[in-house]
């Protein structure tokens, strides 16, 4: 189907054989890596951190790099080690330990990390919380999680409704806590605590993280992740992401994303090499300064920041220095090809595409480096993962056939369950054991995957996957919107995007500048990823007679296609 196949440009990958590699390889084999084979003790920090630390020729290799305009501050295994045990410590003189929720929520500063290694140590479970939301989708998180404190900063601490949140005992401010005296300060803490602390030592399926997506009514779900999730971690590092033991891993996605959890801690950190860490830049001049002061050799990030730097033109990056960069690796919408080639014209590399989700905790398809790229094409999956395109019976769909994305459970850093709901409540019990993931797609005849979007109502965002019925609720909560629903639509001439009709509220009139307010509002209740292309006003909504809102109607009418 696709002529336009691109040879593999990377010498000598980590995997070089693939199709062996799927024959032989079971999640066993992965256990030799890690120290807790021979010791019998398990904590994803301790693996993370603690082991290279204690090596004499690791210890003071470099863990964290933040990169700023003035330079970086730079944090080797040994220092990381020691702050982490200080924050664990400080969880423990609070009385917070194993199965005790903390809530990050934080920009990318090197207190998120630290926070979250040191909240793994003490058996405590980590919540980010993506640093963007706004108040209504904090509230309904922190309300599920009932968390007992939360590492946040003066920047976020007006979103967080701290009178509706009885759960919650410590509220601690990283960086400039003035004005928040009322508040625990970090470094008040952490200058108390001490540098040494024993890591709680747990079972494999103890859970270590919740990460929240939006659930099939549009309310927020928490998806527990366990300990041995690192076996996930670990091998997809070194099989996608290509990790040696002298790279700069540069992950740039919001902190509090899934993403910002697994490849820009702690998957590097297990391979015992270097992270970038930093907020997302807002032009491309930042962006390159980062890579260029980092020494950034592993770039995964999103096609709007590859965007960014191809926007800005050749002439533009000569002014930087990005030579080192050796690999680059794409997440959360399809890589289109049009942008493959504009980035290997920019910077002499091909981007590789990747697909996971919330719920299969790791990179589950991916452009491997060792496999030829058909450009739109997602890749194939990791070795370990059972995999395959289902048509409406539950049977593999044909070749170049849409069907449903499945996966054959288990693999270890898969979601355990939904907190507060248990395991099953993630299974579909119509599936024959497969895992569902809501998505669809097509196998062609080589066993690549081509990815065509979501067969359900979800938004993906850098915050997650948000329902649109979650967006027809921050709508509705708007005084001007008497009612509202959403379509993921294309007009004439656009491409597909997020639309929204609103049904003006008495007293209100539908004006450029009360459609703008309404949008703002979504952004501030959600996140400002949720990007409504346009509202369209109207005197009532279409309905079917149960009462559900007629989405093809409005669809036609987006089209001209209504009486």
């Amino acid at each position: 189907m696709f002529d336009n196949v691109i040879r593999p440009v990377i010498a000598d990958p980590n995997l070089s054989d693939y199709a062996g590699t799927c024959r032989s390889f079971s999640w066993q084999d992965a256990d030799r890596h890690f120290t807790w084979q021979a010791t019998g003790k398990i904590n994803i920090a301790h693996e993370a951190i603690d082991r290279h630390a204690a090596d004499p020729h690791r210890s003071e290799k470099v863990c964290l790099i933040c990169p700023q305009a003035s330079g970086s501050t730079v944090y080797t295994y040994s220092r990381m080690r020691n702050l982490s045990n200080r924050f664990a410590n400080v969880l423990k003189k609070l009385g917070i330990g194993t199965s005790d929720r903390v809530c990050l929520f934080l920009p990318g500063i090197p207190e998120f990390y630290i926070a979250m290694a040191g909240c793994a140590k003490a058996g405590a479970i980590i919540v980010p919380l993506y640093s963007d939301y706004m108040a209504g989708a904090v509230k309904s998180r922190m309300q599920d999680a009932r968390p007992k404190a939360i590492v946040t900063d003066a920047d976020h601490i007006g979103r967080i409704p701290l009178d509706e949140l009885p759960d919650l005992e410590h509220v601690i401010i990283a960086g400039d806590d003035q004005g928040c005296a009322r508040f625990r300060s970090w470094n008040r803490e952490m200058d108390a605590a001490s540098p040494c602390f024993e890591p709680v030592w747990l079972e494999p399926v103890d859970p270590f993280l919740i990460i929240y997506t939006s659930g099939p009514d549009g309310s927020p779900v928490g998806l527990v992740h366990v300990h041995e999730a690192m076996k996930g971690y670990l091998m997809t590092a070194r099989w996608v992401l290509d990790i040696r033991d002298d790279d700069v891993v540069f992950t740039l996605g919001r902190p509090g994303w899934f993403m910002s959890i697994v490849y820009s801690a702690f998957a590097p950190w297990l391979c015992g090499v270097a992270s970038v860490v930093c907020d997302v830049p807002d032009t491309a001049g930042e962006l390159y300064q980062a890579i260029e002061h980092s020494g950034a050799t592993v770039l995964y990030t999103t096609p709007s920041v590859y965007s960014l730097m191809t926007d800005a033109g050749p002439d533009y990056a000569r002014n930087f220095n990005c030579s080192r960069l050796r690999h680059l690796l794409s997440v959360l919408e399809p890589l289109s090809p049009e942008m493959i080639f504009a980035v290997m014209a920019l910077l002499k590399l091909l981007v590789h595409d990747t697909w996971w989700s919330a719920e299969t905790g790791m990179i589950t398809i991916a452009n491997m480096a060792c496999l030829p790229i058909k450009p739109g094409y997602l890749g194939k999956p990791c070795p370990g993962l059972v995999t395959a395109v289902l048509d409406e019976h539950g049977n593999d769909a044909p070749y170049f056939e849409m069907g449903r994305l499945a996966l054959r459970p288990p693999w270890p850093a898969m979601a355990r369950g939904i907190w507060g709901q248990g395991s099953r409540a993630l299974h579909d019990p119509d599936s024959r054991s497969w895992f569902m993931t809501g998505d669809v797609a097509f196998i062609d005849h080589e066993g690549y995957y081509f990815y065509q979007g979501r067969a359900d109502d979800a938004v993906i965002t850098s915050a997650g996957k948000i329902n649109i019925s979650e967006i027809e609720q921050a709508l509705r909560r708007h005084p001007a919107a008497a009612d509202a629903a959403v379509v993921r639509a294309a007009a004439p001439g656009e491409p597909k995007r997020i639309r929204a009709f609103v049904v003006p509220a008495p007293g209100f009139k539908p004006v450029a500048e009360l459609e703008r307010a309404i949008i703002d509002h979504v952004g501030r209740m959600l996140s400002p990823d949720i990007a409504l292309a346009s509202i369209h006003w109207c005197s009532v909504l279409p309905r079917h007679s149960d009462g559900r809102i007629n989405t093809l109607a409005l669809k036609a009418s987006l089209l001209g296609l209504t009486d």
